[in-house]
């Protein structure tokens, strides 16, 4: 057999096998892995390089690697679907510190983490300042579906999605997931967190009350 007929035909083993082995949640991670490799290539500044606020003291524990950007950028004003499926922006939530939690049914570190982002919706539940904000990037109606029940285990969470997958890119994480934002009372990015923490722990809560504090409201008792 020649060179050429052997590299075609390592080619179609090789789509098979991927046929072979992805289903709805293969395709999402495999689409996904090719996103953030452009998005990490058009990042030329690291998050240790660059300038840190004043909310730089809360990076530690589980919270070590956030980034507090100095130059707080207004979140993007990209329309998500809550779950009647209205169209909904982050300047609905102008006024309140928001939890933004960027997720998906395929992404095991992001259902891990669920229950601390559960917990926290739940400590700050009487607090009306403060909303914890999942956003679903599942791409399929029966992945979405899949990732209202799961949610519908971690009440209070509101559900809402952005089956587009783009929502994810527009924030300083560029594709990372999980991917959290905090954002203030101004809708401005304050912190964000690429991949895994616990957003129970105190150190959570001690960098979401001092963003409270900021506009006036008391903190978490």
């Amino acid at each position: 057999m020649s060179g050429s007929r052997k590299a075609i035909w390592a080619v179609v083993g090789a789509v098979v096998v991927v046929s072979t082995i992805a289903g709805a949640g293969g395709m999402a991670m495999s689409l996904y892995a090719n996103h953030r490799q452009k998005a990490q290539v058009e990042q030329t500044t690291t998050a240790a390089e660059a300038p840190k606020s004043d909310l730089a003291r809360f990076a530690v524990g589980s919270l070590a690697a956030i980034s507090t950007p100095a130059e707080s950028k207004q979140a993007p004003e990209y329309a998500f679907r809550d779950r009647t499926g209205t169209a909904v922006r982050f300047s609905a939530f102008q006024g309140k510190v928001v939890v933004v939690n960027l997720w998906a049914m395929w992404c095991a570190p992001c259902k891990a983490e669920m229950p601390t982002l559960q917990a926290l919706a739940k400590a700050y539940e009487a607090n009306e300042d403060l909303v914890v904000l999942p956003i679903n990037v599942d791409a399929t109606p029966e992945a979405a579906a899949e990732a209202k029940r799961f949610l519908a285990d971690h009440a209070p969470l509101p559900f809402y999605s952005d089956a587009k997958f783009q929502l994810p890119f527009e924030f300083p994480g560029k594709g990372a997931m999980p991917q959290t934002i905090m954002l203030d009372r101004q809708g401005r990015i304050r912190a964000v967190m690429k991949g895994e923490a616990d957003w129970s722990s105190q150190e959570a809560r001690a960098l979401i009350d001092a963003i409270l504090a900021e506009g006036g409201a008391p903190p978490h008792a």
